[in-house]
């Protein structure tokens, strides 16, 4: 748009040509309004070329803006140098060393030499300049600092691995209530020390062990103790030999190569499990892999959609500000000081799953200022930062307005677009290759994908309202999981839905981290948008309005036939998947943790041994279940599965379903849910079953060999899929004075055609809301069917243990973790 015109010459000048090198408007089409409103901010002067000489005009404004975003970049760059030292020395502080050296300094001022004779060899290699500079007391005094600086770092080093050795004890976790050994209690109050200092976000990083590799035996005996409720006999001696050929014949091989991988890989098992279970999957990721989370259950703090946007568009950048800076205090094992691995916060923002003819791939950007909006078939690009500072929260409510009440219609082919993210990969790859490459298309595909984040403005109303509450549950989960197929960007790492009436949610990729991530991520957004940013009595954001503010920016697009025709057949695909989906909230209020936690037994277990009591009601038999265990315990930890169906677990439901006596019941009942909750922290301390053949059977294909136990293992389906969400910032909530903001949590789709998949969240002390899904074309599943056996499984397994609670109030469960005891 940038013009060299020749003009006529200026009256009363000379008679030589002027020209002026500018900026000029050229037609009225949108195209050229949309680059033009964009180019006009970035020009900082013109001149004009006369024969008197330059005559230089300066834009003050744009000049401003330009400094100021020099600055915010600069104090960024100064803040994150001043963070890798900060981390770099953890769990030392950088006052320490001024420690150091002073009772170095202050030993040799009583003529003592602390380093048996170091400091005078630092001296006699001191640089030959500061031999002339520096008088005999000054090269002592300077080497003396540096044999200080020496002995910090190695102390720093020391400090460091003794952290890492107490970060591998995990023995704690397996302890008896009340058996706590002294090796335990040591430990405690070593963690305590290592502690006091505040850490930054990641300052844990580099002291987290390493995954252990278990041993094969070990996984392979564990895996057919899980299986052996679910096969018959005859069944059971086949998986077996099969077992023992594996282990005898391949198995030992694989493990090698694995060993050898877990020593140069900082996780053997996250970047192949990123790589092969999520990048490499050609189907739709929309519902198939991608989640979703909900707003408030009970309430909606504004009805405004331009204000609720507002509010969650800045709580959303102030996490991620705080990200960035290394604010956010490292998430810990609930009621410990253990801290978590913090590695899947540095994807948050600014990142894009990239479709690929054979794999996809994530790309990351650093700190984009703005973000992409789609409303009504058209795309734009909203800047939430001007001259380096962050728009008030009104003014983005201001700019979201002025997104809703354009009229322009979308360009041909814009309004569906979206729904190439929602089909098959390999056709989005090759149209994204081949038409997506360069020119406009380019430009506007960039937008997106930069983005710090996606954002929905949706024109329907969901949440519980309304004569069917339950029903409107259930539609708002089907929008947020998958909406209209096309409206969402599910490349996208997450993608914000602001609903007419205020409501929101949230739609996430999966391969670039986990649920809890994401969950931490949203109840700050929540607590944030409800109680710290808050609203006028008018339902709008607060704060005022710099009215010069430029209009967002349409993204302009030139979609050719063959692109929309592929827009048409990935959408048929998207549609046919969303509407096989059948998906069931539910809040369940007859009890909760308290009353769980009173009969002395772990809601988890209690929750999953009730899922396996529903599923047997459901479907008349038991079947392979997943329950997901956070591994981040470790560095780059991820994953592990719990087979929460176990031997145990079985022979409860049979006892209760055969007419066993309650106290045989209960008795069985307790066995399942302590060998529950060894499975879950077996799991969470690397000694889990499924990463492990996994991986085994990764060497394998690398290898070019074929293993039929390994094929046939990770063969089998899981029928119920299970998920809890943990609620992490209870601190940001005021349960006690605002009971009606509590979080609806969120789900997933189904993992089997002929399964289900289970979501569930346990808030405050007296409610438990589930997210069940499956699909209409398979005739023996039924969402509500299922949600009713949870239900009713829940009752029965709590009125079994009131009556025991009745007759033997003292009883009790011997072996639960010790978390109380390590705050």
């Amino acid at each position: 748009m940038g013009t060299l015109t020749c003009n006529e010459p200026v009256k009363g000048g000379a008679q030589t040509n002027v020209f002026f090198i500018c900026f000029q408007l050229s037609g009225s089409t949108e195209k050229d309004l949309a680059a033009m409103a964009e180019a006009h901010q970035a020009v900082a002067f013109q001149f004009t070329i006369t024969p008197e000489g330059i005559d230089l005009q300066l834009s003050y404004q744009a000049l401003n803006q330009i400094y100021l975003s020099g600055v915010r970049s600069w104090k960024k760059r100064v803040s994150r140098m001043k963070n890798r030292v900060i981390k770099g020395v953890y769990p030392a502080s950088l006052s320490s060393w001024l420690f150091v050296a002073i009772g170095i300094l202050a030993t040799m001022y009583m003529q003592s030499d602390p380093s048996m004779g170091l400091i005078a060899k630092i001296q006699q290699h001191l640089p030959l300049s500061l031999h002339v500079l520096l008088s005999i007391q000054g090269q002592t005094m300077l080497s003396a600092l540096v044999f200080s600086t020496l002995l910090w770092l190695s102390l720093i080093l020391a400090l460091r691995f003794c952290l890492k050795l107490l970060l591998s004890y995990h023995h704690w976790m397996f302890e008896q209530h009340g058996r706590v050994s002294n090796t335990t209690k040591v430990w405690v109050t070593l963690m305590r020390l290592f502690s006091r200092n505040k850490p930054l976000l990641y300052s844990y990083q580099t002291s987290l062990p390493h995954l252990p590799v278990p041993a094969i035996q070990d996984t392979l005996n564990r895996y057919l103790e899980s299986v052996h409720p679910l096969l018959s006999d005859s069944e059971f001696q086949l998986k077996t030999n099969l077992a023992k050929g594996f282990e005898l014949s391949l198995g030992h091989r694989l493990q090698r190569y694995l060993k050898l991988k877990a020593l140069w890989a900082t996780n053997y098992v996250s970047d192949w499990w990123e790589e092969y279970v999520y990048l490499r999957s050609r189907g739709p990721i929309m519902v198939n892999s991608n989640y979703y989370g909900m707003d408030f259950l009970y309430v909606t703090p504004t009805s405004v959609q331009a204000a609720r946007a507002g509010n969650t568009i800045t709580a959303l950048m102030l996490y991620r500000r705080k990200i960035n800076r290394e604010e956010l205090t490292p998430s810990r094992v609930p009621g410990t000081v253990i801290p978590l691995c913090a590695a899947q916060c540095e994807r948050m923002f600014n990142t894009i799953r990239t479709p690929g003819v054979e794999t996809d791939e994530l790309r990351h950007w650093q700190d984009s200022e703005f973000v992409a909006i789609y409303h009504k078939g058209r795309y734009f690009r909203l800047w939430v930062y001007r001259a380096g500072r962050l728009l008030s929260p009104r003014e983005i409510e201001y700019q979201i307005q002025r997104i809703l009440d354009d009229p322009s219609p979308p360009f041909p082919g814009e309004e569906k677009l979206g729904a190439l993210t929602a089909g098959e990969r390999i056709p989005w790859a090759q149209m994204r290759q081949q038409f997506f490459s360069s020119g406009v298309n380019k430009k506007s595909l960039d937008a997106i994908e930069k983005a710090a984040f996606f954002i929905t403005l949706d024109d329907e109303e969901q949440g519980m309202k309304g004569d069917d509450p339950a029903g409107n549950l259930d539609r708002y989960a089907k929008s947020l999981l998958h909406g209209k197929c096309y409206d969402r960007w599910f490349d996208k790492s997450f993608s914000i839905v602001i609903y007419k009436n205020g409501k929101n949610g949230l739609n996430a990729e999966h391969s670039w981290a986990d649920a809890p991530t994401v969950a931490h991520l949203w109840e700050y957004t929540l607590a944030t948008d409800a109680f710290q940013l808050g609203y006028t009595e008018d339902g709008h954001c607060k704060g005022e309005v710099e009215l010069s503010l430029p209009p967002p920016q349409r993204l302009v697009w030139e979609i050719s036939p063959e692109v929309q025709a592929q827009v048409c057949s990935s959408l048929a695909v998207a549609q046919a998947l969303a509407d096989d989906v059948d998906c069931h909230v539910f809040p369940f209020r007859d009890f909760g943790k308290g009353c769980i936690k009173k009969c002395k037994i772990s809601p988890d277990a209690f929750i999953q041994i009730s899922l396996q009591l529903a599923y047997y009601r459901d479907r008349g038999g038991f079947c392979l279940t997943y329950e997901a265990s956070m591994t981040r315990l470790f560095r780059e930890g991820r994953t592990e599965t719990v087979r929460s169906c176990s031997k145990e677990s079985c022979d409860f439901v049979k006892a209760l379903e055969g007419g066993k006596t309650e106290e045989e019941c209960r008795r069985l009942f307790r066995q399942a849910s302590e060998k529950h909750q060894n499975l879950y922290r077996m799991a969470m301390t690397g000694a889990g079953i499924d990463r492990h053949l996994f991986c085994l059977y990764v060497v394998s294909k690398y290898l070019g060999v074929d293993s039929p136990f390994l094929h046939e293992v990770l063969s089998e389906p899981w029928r119920l899929s299970t998920s809890q969400t943990p609620v992490q910032q209870l601190e940001l909530f005021d349960l006690k004075n605002h009971p009606d903001y509590i979080s609806l949590g969120g789900g997933f789709g189904p993992v089997a055609d002929d399964g289900y998949g289970v979501s569930y969240i346990i808030v405050g002390e007296d409610l438990i809301n589930f997210h069940v899904s499956s699909k209409h074309s398979c005739s023996e599943t039924d969402s509500h069917k299922f949600g009713a056996q949870i239900q009713k499984a829940l009752q029965d397994i709590m009125a079994l243990l009131s009556n025991d609670a009745k007759t033997s109030p003292s009883s009790k469960v011997t072996n639960q973790p010790q978390f109380k005891k390590l705050r």
